[in-house]
């Protein structure tokens, strides 16, 4: 025999008892065993469970849901007459009000079996859905990532202190979603778009889903539009277009990181909205980068979302997920956006440690089945829309930390196959001084030359090769003292180029300067041999002396993207003229 609940705020007369379970047991077509509750805190109305699932008719469950529905409405944030039309906030809450026709509420229901360590097992839940959103009797709430025969895995987004066995849970029928919107740049903010700066609190018109379909192949355009980074040796070599995912990858402490922010700094003035996630960091780690981006001026256009190694699991889980959402807002919305994960490998192993405590079977690294498809569906959310689309793009940069400069392990390997290049960090070049420590070997960009103005093509076309012939010539250099002139001149030329392709942290340059600097490298205006210490004097002076005594030629690179025959001489009269008065 079946069994089933009745809750109610007052106790039922023998009339509404007989036609509930009339009601109830014609649909289950058998007789059921009732209990029978008095909860005043419904107010009114009733509520059933009943085959692991509640038919909520209570006046508290339609309250909840009418300030569901309201949530969005603008909010009044200012008392004075002159300052707020109340009339009209009057007019849209009386339409909304209008619009909600109460009904019964049917939802899964079920009970808690057991909780601990973040993740909780619960009973019944009938009709649940992968990573929707549980609601637990404490006022809790969780993500349901295993559903099994007869329980469903829910990790916790909160504290699981006050989650135990026996405690009623409920499915919402909806995955969690979070505040997306202009409001959310110039702020700190959580996994869950909760404020964590110390400022107001954020009042966002619309919320979004953090899971969400990728666009589809007919929803998209090549990338052809440049996201410049700032840094000649990306820039030149390894160039990034609007809606690529470019992957950041490389050992600890070789500058990963700082590639990603001087790339946000970069964007100054050039109307993208930038969001950085920071995914099991230290929290000082994380006040630095906000620091930074502060002193730089590049929080007005930067959302920062932080999960950080004090924070739970499930946090850090959906850190990347909330973020893209954030960021595919201004993508829908027709414009440019650019997302940083940092990293990914720490997502990995906390999407490896609720695997683990959910029981799911341990594949490689004992890393669960699906941690390929972890990865694959936050990264191709981002792309460059077509025009019916809007023509919005975003663009990722995850990060990825290796071990050993070894990129052939598993989440490396994963991630490479689903990016669009990457860029190598090599620790040797990092401890010899070079930075940032581009590997232009192991570092490749699928987009390529497409994601570049022409004035850089032209500028940099031969650079690749001839870093590449340095760099061999520069292992057998070693080992031989007897040189010709031939390599003893190609050793010096890569060894300028090398110091060319080096910049100081956080220090971006635009492109017209380094298109212009480039093209008076490798086109021999500065003689092979130039000395060093002179070139480290050219590198520092002769940007600020471009926009000072040529700001036409600066501005008419930066407006047609190219370089033609009339910029290339003047290219040739200013580096000859800024040697005749440095006396070089």
């Amino acid at each position: 025999m079946k069994t089933g609940v009745m809750r109610t705020a007052f106790p039922l007369t023998y009339e509404q008892r007989a036609a509930l379970r009339g009601k109830f047991e014609a649909r289950a077509g058998e007789t059921i065993e009732w209990t029978e509750r008095v909860e005043r805190g419904l107010i009114g109305g009733v509520q059933v469970e009943l085959d692991g699932r509640t038919y909520d008719g209570s006046i508290l469950a339609q309250l909840e849901d009418i300030s569901r529905s309201l949530h969005g409405l603008e909010p009044i944030r200012s008392l004075d007459l002159s300052d707020y039309d109340f009339k009209r906030m009057g007019d849209m809450l009386r339409g909304r009000l209008e619009a909600i026709k109460p009904e019964t509420i049917v939802r899964g229901s079920g009970r808690v079996l057991r909780s601990g360590d973040g993740v909780t097992s619960v009973s019944g839940l009938a009709g649940c859905r992968l990573n929707e959103m549980v609601e637990f009797e404490s006022g809790g709430y969780g993500i349901a990532m295993n559903l099994e025969e007869n329980s469903v895995g829910v990790v916790l987004l909160g504290d699981d202190a006050k989650i135990v066995a026996g405690q009623r849970a409920w499915g919402t029928g909806q995955v969690l979603s979070v505040p997306v919107g202009g409001e959310l740049l110039g702020r700190v903010v959580n996994p869950l778009g909760m404020p964590m700066d110390g400022g107001a609190p954020i009042h966002a018109q619309e919320l979004r889903p953090i899971e969400s379909p990728a666009p589809n192949v007919l929803a998209r355009k090549p990338v052809d539009r440049p996201l410049e980074t700032g840094l000649i040796a990306i820039d030149a070599m390894i160039p990034i277009g609007r809606g690529q995912r470019e992957l950041i990858i490389g050992d600890r402490q070789t500058g990963k990181t700082t590639i990603a922010i001087d790339a946000i700094l970069n964007q100054r003035g050039n109307n993208i909205a930038c969001f950085y996630v920071a995914i099991g960091q230290k929290a000082s780690s994380v006040a630095q980068i906000v620091e930074i981006l502060r002193r730089e001026g590049a929080m007005s256009y930067t959302c920062v979302v932080c999960a950080t190694a004090s924070d739970s699991p499930t946090m850090q889980y959906i850190a990347p997920y909330s973020a893209c959402a954030m960021a595919e807002c201004h993508m829908d919305g027709g414009g440019d956006a650019l997302i940083v994960y940092d990293d990914l490998s720490k997502h990995a192993v906390t999407y490896r440690t609720l695997s683990l405590l959910l029981h799911r079977p341990p594949g490689r690294e004992a890393y669960p089945g699906d941690v390929f498809y972890l990865h694959a569906r936050l990264l191709e959310r981002a792309a460059q829309l077509s025009d019916e689309r809007g023509g919005g793009s975003l663009t990722a940069l995850p990060i990825i930390e290796t071990q050993a400069g070894d990129i052939s392990a598993y989440i490396p390997t994963n991630v490479i196959s689903i990016t669009d290049g990457q860029i190598f960090l090599d620790s040797e070049l990092f401890r010899e001084g070079q930075r940032p420590a581009v590997n232009s070997g192991l570092s490749v960009s699928r987009v390529g030359g497409a994601a570049q103005t022409k004035a850089m093509r032209k500028a940099a076309s031969q650079l690749r090769l001839e870093l590449a012939q340095y760099r061999e010539m520069q292992v057998f250099a070693r080992f031989s003292s007897d040189m010709d002139k031939q390599t003893q001149d190609l050793l010096r030329y890569g060894e300028r180029l090398n110091a060319l392709l080096s910049q100081s942290n956080h220090a971006p340059m635009p492109m017209p300067l380094q298109v212009s600097m480039l093209y008076t490298l490798t086109r021999s205006l500065l003689p092979r041999d130039f000395p060093m210490d002179a070139l480290s004097r050219w590198k520092k002076a002769y940007p600020e002396y471009l926009k000072s005594r040529y700001p036409a030629l600066v501005q008419r690179i930066e407006t047609d993207k190219e370089l033609d025959e009339t910029s290339e001489q003047t290219l040739r009269e200013a580096i000859a003229q800024w040697r005749r008065e440095a006396g070089v």
